[in-house]
């Protein structure tokens, strides 16, 4: 297995995940994967360090966790040799944390050969939903470049 090929073992998904990376914005903002398989990824973050100025948790930190989920669950569906790229997203905030951790549970409304589609539901540490965010990722070859 290489850092960008997914697994063949479902048990090293969420190894898998660790070992290549959700990228440096994900990594700064301190979110941290702790389930993951292609029927459902979990992952984590802090509030604090990614607030907006009325020390609300960051409508964008949202849309990137959800983005760091759905991608990742994208390229597992995607497979060696693939590649999965968004293309759309969107997010709904309907409620703001200001302390502790939120939690994103992401799941799949569609995995076709070409396209992807997973829904991202956030919740604060008292489990109010506070985001929901929907990504659509396109699969294709992996570039050379991309290896």
């Amino acid at each position: 297995m290489t850092e960008q090929d997914a697994p063949a073992n479902t048990t090293d998904y969420l190894a898998w995940t660790k070992a290549r990376g959700a990228g440096d914005l994900a990594d700064k903002m301190g979110i941290e994967f702790t389930e993951f398989s292609l029927d459902r990824a979990v992952a984590r973050m802090p509030v604090a360090g990614n607030t907006q100025p009325a020390m609300l948790l960051h409508g964008g930190a949202y849309v990137v966790m959800g983005e760091s989920l759905g991608s990742m669950s994208a390229n597992l569906h995607a497979g060696p040799g693939k590649i999965a790229v968004g293309i759309e997203i969107n997010a709904s905030h309907t409620g703001s944390a200001t302390s502790g951790y939120v939690e994103a549970v992401c799941t799949p409304i569609h995995l076709g050969r070409t396209l992807t589609t997973h829904e991202i539901v956030v919740t604060d540490d008292r489990g109010r939903r506070c985001s929901t965010i929907r990504i659509t990722n396109l699969i294709m070859d992996r570039p050379e470049s991309a290896s």
